[in-house]
């Protein structure tokens, strides 16, 4: 969700976008939502067996604090971040004193790109740590977050080209609720009040 709205402010600042386009964005955001939790599986391992009996805690704390994050955040009326005036600073194509002369897209290169999809896949790496004391079958799991994330995050750069930044704050709600009550059933199923299934 937090690599879907940042996906939704690239595709804002764009006046024109191809599937191309979109799908670079996808994939930026898909490998590193990928590849973290999979770090963080690893890192996992290596000391899952000396905490095993607080596993599920450790899990029901990131993925509440995660999720209790997302919801804050989706409440916060920050908008995207190149709204700010100076009007020649802001990129936002519905900037409110009309179009920049030096106003440009959102660059789809390696040096802007590389900090946002590793700033929006940080919390990832501690969603793989879970994963290592869950016993998660790695591999398939990745593979579904990174293409989930890619098939979002395309999605996003158009949506966020055609109707703007409403649906930042519902997709980061969305997500943050998800994972809190993902941490609470974890807790419930350990501790024997409801069962998995």
């Amino acid at each position: 969700m937090d690599a879907f709205a940042v996906a939704v402010c690239i595709g804002l600042t764009m006046k024109r976008i191809t599937l191309k386009k979109s799908l670079i964005v996808g994939v930026y955001f898909g490998i590193f939502q990928a590849g973290m939790p999979l770090i963080g599986y690893v890192l996992g391992m290596q000391f899952a067996d000396t905490i095993v009996a607080f596993d599920h805690w450790v899990a029901f704390a990131l993925l509440g604090f995660i999720g209790g994050k997302m919801v804050v955040e989706s409440f916060k009326q920050e908008g995207c971040p190149d709204r700010e005036c100076p009007a020649e600073t802001c990129l936002d194509r519905e900037c409110p004193g009309g179009e920049r002369p030096h106003a440009q897209e959102a660059s789809l290169k390696l040096a802007p790109m590389l900090p946002l999809a590793l700033a929006t896949s940080i919390d990832a790496l501690a969603m793989g740590v879970p994963f290592a004391f869950l016993k998660v079958d790695i591999i398939p799991a990745v593979l579904f977050i990174g293409i989930t994330t890619l098939v979002l995050s395309t999605a996003g750069v158009k949506i966020g080209n055609v109707f703007g930044t409403r649906f930042k704050g519902k997709a980061e709600l969305a997500g943050g609720i998800i994972l809190v009550v993902m941490g609470v059933k974890i807790l419930l199923e350990h501790m024997g009040i409801m069962t998995i299934g």
